[in-house]
């Protein structure tokens, strides 16, 4: 089984790709992971990248050492540098928000829009937009020792990167403003009971726990995968009748690949089907 590294630009972020699984490690253990003007870019950029490889079948997201994210750097807020490549001294209020639009779109909303499926895997904390980038992911798993906490409130801010949108939509409105009013610690039990986590594991099996969900989802049928994902987004949103145009027009599509054919030949040999053999 090999493993291949994939260079992201920095110490900061890693990659590594082995059987179709592409792992994402957020890489400053001494900061719990928080977010950086390095680490940040250097994750929109490797999401893009990954989302255009046909090797690529499922990706991972987690971080280094005991934390997962601990979302923007506090020290680094006080300098006024905890910006993401900021602006510039001269611009006005709209551009600020123009600017943080944008970085939303080119992190939470491309890893919720990604084509393939994407989890978080949770080695401890995952805070403000840390806990953004772990809802974004299609599935959550949690180390037992792990926790959230929307956090925004003991910094003084309303919140970003879509934390109130995949929220509200795992735990409904009454616990989302729960959540957000008071930023308290939700252990990886109630996670799992409310609904934000998929599986809860002991800690020092999280990243084999998270590898073989991973190794099982990106090797099944790449394109009929991607359309399920489509699929399951659009239900957030549209109605029924929508969703059902789009689900009949997913489903002829996918009736048309290889992997259809495939598991189709696997079925009628009674075996087991291999897809993406292309």
């Amino acid at each position: 089984m090999t493993t291949t590294a994939i260079e992201t630009g920095t110490s900061e972020l890693l990659c590594e790709l082995k059987q179709r699984v592409a792992t994402i490690t957020l890489n400053r253990p001494e900061k719990r992971n928080s977010l950086s003007d390095t680490l940040t870019p250097a994750l929109r950029a490797t999401l893009l990248e990954l989302d255009t490889r046909p090797d690529v079948g499922c990706v991972v997201i987690t971080g280094a050492g005991t934390a997962f994210c601990a979302g923007g750097d506090v020290s680094g807020m006080a300098a006024g540098a905890n910006s993401d490549a900021p602006p510039g001294p001269t611009a006005t209020f709209d551009d600020k928000i123009r600017a943080l639009q944008h970085k939303q779109a080119t992190l939470t909303l491309r890893l919720h829009e990604l084509s393939k499926p994407t989890i978080a895997a949770l080695p401890g904390p995952a805070a403000g937009a840390g806990l953004s980038i772990a809802l974004a992911c299609d599935i959550r798993i949690a180390a037992d020792r792990a926790f959230i906490t929307t956090a925004f409130r003991n910094v003084g801010m309303s919140g970003d990167y879509g934390a109130s949108w995949f929220l509200t939509r795992l735990v409904g409105s009454a616990i989302a403003k729960e959540l957000f009013f008071t930023s308290r610690r939700v252990n990886a039990k109630e996670c799992l009971q409310l609904g934000i986590v998929n599986q809860v594991v002991a800690f020092e099996e999280l990243t084999a726990t998270a590898f073989e969900m991973a190794n099982e989802i990106a090797n099944g049928p790449a394109l009929a995968q991607r359309y399920m994902k489509e699929n399951l987004n659009r239900a957030i949103n549209h109605d029924l009748r929508t969703c059902l145009d789009l689900e009949a027009d997913r489903l002829m599509r996918s009736t048309q690949s290889p992997d259809h054919a495939e598991a189709v030949s696997a079925f009628m040999e009674k075996r087991k089907p291999h897809f993406n053999r292309s």
